[in-house]
C-alpha cells in the first residue's frame, strides 16, 4: 500500500482508517520483534479516534513515521542515545507541524543510529535494526529504521534526515525510495543537530510518487529556520509523467566503475539503456574533484557534530552524573552518554578544530568542498541529472564492518558529494545485486526538484517494466 493508493482507497470507500491502522499494526506486530524498525509506537486506537477528524484534509489521517531525531510532541526523541532517554520536546519540528496540519498523523518515532552518525543503523543504543529483506544484513543508516519500517510495510512512509546519505544509502539497501531535497527547502527546525551545514530533512517512500506528493507538504521557507529557502512551493506531481525524452544524463564512469562488482557495474550499464531507450541522452562526464569528497565530508562533519554535541553537558537535556566537581560530572556524564561512533567523530571533530591542525585540515576540506560544488556547478551546464549508483554494494551482513569505520564510511562515497553542495538527490531502486536491492542515484541541480522527480519516476517505471 503507498500513501497515493491508500488515499485513492480512503476517498472511494473502498478502505477505512481504522482498517489501515489493523493492518499497520497487525504487521507491526509480526515483524517488528525481527526487524526492530521503531522506538516508539502511537496507540492505534487513539489514531483512530483522531482520524475521524482529519478525514477532510489532504492526507485523511494517514499514519506517517518519524525518524527519533525530528522533534514531535507526545513522544520521545532520543536520537538513539542514552543522552537522550528521557527527552520530551515541548514542540513538533516544523516538517511535523505541516504534515500533522495536512491531516497525518505521527505513527511512532523510528530507529536510527546514535544522533545520526553512522551507515547501518548498529550504533543506536536501542540495539541494531535488521533488514527486512535478510534478517542477517544492515538497513543501512542512518535512517535505517525508517528505511526498514517501509520496506517491511510497516509504514506508508517515513521522515528521515540526510547528512551525507543517510536517507539515499537505506532506501538503496532497503529497496525503497529515498529523496534527500535542496538544502535549506524544508525547515531544520526541530531536527536535532548533527553537522548542521549539511543536515537535510528527507523523505522515504515506496513510490517516487508518494514522494513528490510529500515534499509538497512538507517544503516551503520556515520562519524559525535561517537557513530554509525563501522560493516557492510547486506541485512536484504535476509534470511526474513527462518522461526522460530530450533529459541529458551525466555518467562519471571513471569515479563510479573500479568501485563495483562485475554485477553491479552491468546492472548500471542496464540503467542507462533503459535510459537511452526512454529518449535521454547519456554523456559521460569527468568529476576528478569527487576522490576528495569522502575524507572532506568526514573531516567537516565530525568538526560541527564536535561543536553542535557540546550542548549534552549533563546539565540542560540530559541525565547527569556524579562527580566531585563539575568538570568530572560533566565528564563522567558525557562518557557514560555517548556511544562509541558518537565518541569517535566528536574526536575527530575536536581535533580537526584545534588551533594547530585547523589550517591543515578543516580549511583543506572546506577547500575540497567549494571545488565539488564548483565542479558539480561547471557539469550541470552540460547535463540535466547526474546518473550513478546510491552505494558501491548491496547490503552487508550485521556486524561486518562495526570495527572498521573507514570501510562503514565508504557506503557513502556516491552519496556525499551532492551532500557537499547542498543538492537534491533520489534513489529509487534499481534491481538486485547478490539477490539484495540495488539503488539508482539520480542529482538534480540547486531546486530542481521538479525534474528530478520526474526524471526518477521515469527511471522506477522502466525498470518495473524490464
Amino acid at each position: 500500500m503507498t500513501v497515493c493508493n491508500a488515499l485513492t482507497s480512503l476517498d472511494e470507500g473502498v478502505l477505512t482508517l481504522s482498517t489501515l491502522l489493523e493492518d499497520l499494526w497487525s504487521r507491526i506486530g509480526v515483524l517488528e520483534p525481527k526487524v526492530r524498525a521503531f522506538i516508539s509506537l502511537a496507540d492505534p486506537q487513539a489514531l483512530t479516534a483522531e482520524g475521524g477528524t482529519l478525514a477532510h484534509r489532504p492526507l485523511r489521517g494517514l499514519p506517517i513515521a518519524v525518524k527519533d531525531n525530528i522533534c514531535v510532541v507526545g513522544f520521545p526523541t532520543t536520537c538513539g542515545s542514552n543522552l537522550l532517554r528521557s527527552f520530551r520536546p515541548p514542540f513538533d519540528a516544523t516538517c511535523v507541524a505541516r504534515l500533522r496540519e495536512a491531516g497525518a498523523q505521527v505513527q511512532g518515532k523510528t530507529n536510527l543510529d546514535e544522533f545520526a552518525m553512522g551507515s547501518s543503523t548498529e550504533h543506536s543504543s536501542r540495539g541494531p535494526t535488521r533488514n527486512p529483506h535478510d534478517l542477517e544484513c544492515i538497513p543501512g543508516g542512518s535512517s535505517g529504521g525508517s528505511a526498514a519500517a517501509v520496506a517491511a510495510g510497516e509504514a506508508l512512509a517515513a521522515l528521515g534526515s540526510d547528512t551525507g546519505g543517510s536517507v539515499r544509502q537505506p532506501a538503496a539497501l532497503c529497496g525503497v525510495v529515498g529523496l534527500r531535497p535542496t538544502y535549506g527547502l524544508v525547515s531544520r527546525w526541530g531536527l536535532v543537530s548533527f553537522a548542521s551545514s549539511f543536515d537535510t530533512v528527507g523523505l522515504l517512500t515506496s513510490t517516487v510518487a508518494d514522494a513528490a506528493f510529500l515534499l509538497r507538504v512538507i517544503a516551503g521557507p520556515d520562519s524559525h529556520d535561517p537557513t530554509s529557502t525563501v522560493a516557492g512551493v510547486p506541485d512536484y506531481c504535476a509534470d511526474l509523467n513527462g518522461g526522460l525524452r530530450g533529459v541529458r544524463l551525466g555518467f562519471p564512469a571513471d569515479y563510479v566503475a573500479p568501485m563495483l562488482t562485475e554485477e553491479a557495474l552491468s546492472l548500471t550499464e542496464r540503467w542507462r539503456e533503459i535510459a537511452r531507450e526512454m529518449g535521454a541522452r547519456t554523456v559521460e562526464v569527468k568529476l576528478p574533484t569527487f576522490r576528495y569528497a569522502l575524507p572532506a565530508y568526514h573531516l567537516l562533519a565530525s568538526a560541527e557534530a564536535s561543536a553542535n554535541l557540546a550542548r549534552y553537558d549533563g546539565v540542560r537535556y540530559t541525565p547527569r552524573a556524579e562527580g566531585r566537581t563539575a568538570l568530572a560530572s560533566l565528564t563522567a556524564s558525557r562518557t557514560e552518554g555517548f556511544g562509541r561512533e558518537a565518541k569517535r567523530r566528536i574526536a575527530l571533530g575536536t581535533y580537526v578544530l584545534s588551533a594547530n591542525h585547523t589550517p591543515h585540515y578543516y580549511k583543506r576540506a572546506q577547500r575540497a568542498r567549494a571545488a565539488v560544488s564548483g565542479e558539480m556547478s561547471r557539469v550541470f551546464r552540460k547535463v540535466d541529472l547526474l546518473l550513478t549508483p546510491t552505494t558501491p554494494t548491496p547490503a552487508f551482513p550485521l556486524g561486518a564492518r562495526k570495527a572498521d569505520p573507514v570501510a562503514m564510511y565508504h557506503s557513502d562515497v556516491f552519496t556525499v558529494p551532492a551532500s557537499l553542495a547542498g543538492l537534491p538527490a533520489i534513489s529509487v531502486p534499481g534491481g538486485t545485486v547478490d539477490s539484495l536491492p540495488f539503488g539508482i542515484q539520480l542529482v538534480a541541480p540547486w531546486l530542481q526538484e521538479t525534474l528530478l522527480l520526474r526524471a526518477a519516476h521515469a527511471l522506477e517505471l522502466g525498470m518495473s517494466s524490464s
